[in-house]
């Protein structure tokens, strides 16, 4: 199992994110080992994240080969031919490492922040994939033609992110290249659901996302149905991963606030014993 994680969202002194932060802590991360780098989406939430597309792109600019990814980019907060224009520039930058994980969203806060029903997001979601994937491949939609530059014919790979018991894992498997499940509001439990019937139905890339981490927290019992989490000392964090492996995840992203040079090694260990 591959282990990713998230970009800074501040800096490692735990102040506010400097200019610079994103693509420092890209190098960062990278010379660390993690596999996957990715960012978060959210509007209005009571504090300000990196735009999505923007961070990966800040990314793959100052790091090779390592992947980049959007865990979960919101399609339905954003008109659908400039989303398309937008995930094309970064397609570009990225390339093949570009890994657009796409959702309906579940936070209504974040609707009512631009004005989008929010009630109607999952239609959105599906109208939304269609139309960037048309653009994508040449087509022209009502009156937009994006004419794709030649590297990012036909759009990047595209991640569903849906809840473990989601309808959209049926579509993650058949029509898209994989599936991301968020463990902040998902057990163990149910991710063993989740997983059994993506690849049931033949789904490929299986990701577990925003899996909150301190290593710094006391031992204490886990609940397999409460919220998947590694919120303990790093044995029992590495067991924690050890099982989400055994049932066949492809890769693992940690969200960790802290990002000191200490915590990345012990993170990135968590692997390996």
């Amino acid at each position: 199992m591959r282990l990713g994680i998230t970009l800074p969202i501040a800096d490692p002194d735990g102040g506010p994110l400097r200019p610079t932060g994103i693509a420092e802590g890209a190098r960062r991360l990278v010379g660390h080992g993690f596999e996957s780098l990715w960012a978060f989406d959210a509007i209005s939430r009571g504090f300000i994240l990196p735009d999505p597309l923007i961070a990966v792109s800040i990314a793959a600019t100052v790091t090779d080969a390592v992947e980049v990814g959007t865990c979960i980019l919101q399609v339905p907060l954003r008109r659908p031919v400039e989303l398309a224009h937008r995930v094309a520039t970064a397609h570009l930058v990225a390339g093949d490492r570009l890994l657009l994980g796409v959702g309906a969203g579940s936070t209504e806060a974040d609707f009512r922040a631009v004005g989008v029903d929010y009630g109607t997001r999952f239609q959105a979601l599906a109208d939304g994939l269609r139309t960037m994937r048309d653009l994508w491949g040449g087509a022209q939609v009502g009156d937009a033609r994006l004419s794709p530059w030649p590297a990012t014919v036909g759009g990047p790979k595209i991640l569903i992110g849906s809840w473990a018991g989601g309808v959209w894992i049926k579509r993650a498997a058949r029509e898209y290249d994989g599936w991301i499940a968020s463990a902040a509001k998902t057990s163990f439990t149910r991710l063993a659901e989740g997983i059994s019937r993506f690849r049931e139905l033949g789904g490929r890339r299986a990701v577990v996302t925003n899996i909150e981490v301190d290593l710094s927290a006391p031992a204490g019992p886990y609940d397999d149905d409460g919220p998947f989490h590694l919120r303990c000392p790093a044995d029992e964090a590495s067991e924690r991963l050890g099982r989400l492996a055994g049932l066949g995840f492809d890769d693992a992203v940690l969200f960790a606030v802290d990002q000191r040079e200490p915590t990345l090694r012990a993170l990135r260990e968590l692997t390996t014993r």
